[in-house]
């Protein structure tokens, strides 16, 4: 569904660029909210989120898809911790649909889909490892890696129940935004996936902004 927002970039509290192959770890507050911004078009945006006063809990895939009776995530998705207590709410979306079952790229993975000659190449779950490692205020480990949403990804179910990678469906400019319910930490790997063309084979940097709740 795709529902546009009101806010104004210039009033965000928080602005930054994630470069493809990059990571973006940070807290966001009870009641701001956080856009993420496809810059160049069909980027994907591997995210993962916890209760920032417990780490513990976390994003729950299967919470959030059975209380929404839908795989796809859009504006008025609620996204649930694994306690089924709601985490962020998705307010605004400009690409209309978003992948929560495809998981994230790995050098197993892409040994596993693509050939031996893949495993070295970079990916999301060595990204999220990174953050963990050189971010070590928020008391989290490899064991803290989960199910996570894939943002502007396309990965499209077969009537046979399988999944498929396609080309994305995002654009220039596309976003998601979401308001946070609770303190919850925000960790993205901007996908730097070339084996598939979830991101047309280019990587791009993508933007996050975070508003208060007065804007």
């Amino acid at each position: 569904m795709i529902v546009e927002s009101a806010l104004q970039a210039e009033s965000a509290v928080r602005r930054d660029i994630v470069p493809a192959g990059d990571y973006y770890m940070k807290v966001v507050k009870k009641g701001q909210t956080v856009r993420l911004l496809d810059l160049e078009g069909n980027q994907a945006a591997d995210t993962l989120f916890y209760n920032a006063n417990d780490p513990v809990e976390r994003y729950s895939a299967i919470d959030t898809i059975r209380e929404q009776g839908n795989v796809y995530l859009t504006a008025g998705t609620k996204i649930l911790s694994d306690q089924g207590n709601e985490m962020l709410e998705i307010v605004a979306d400009t690409c209309g649909r978003h992948d929560t079952l495809g998981g994230a790229c790995a050098t197993e993975s892409n040994t596993v889909r693509y050939a031996l000659d893949k495993k070295c190449m970079h990916a999301c779950r060595d990204s999220w490892l990174l953050a963990v490692t050189e971010n070590e205020k928020f008391g989290m480990s490899k064991r803290d890696i989960t199910h996570n949403i894939n943002f502007f990804m396309n990965v499209p179910i077969t009537q046979e129940g399988g999944l498929t990678f396609e080309d994305g469906i995002s654009g220039s400019g596309k976003y998601v935004e979401l308001t946070a319910k609770m303190d919850v930490i925000v960790l993205v790997s901007n996908c730097p996936q070339l084996n598939n063309p979830c991101n047309a084979y280019n990587p791009t940097p993508i933007e996050v902004l975070v508003w208060d709740a007065a804007a």
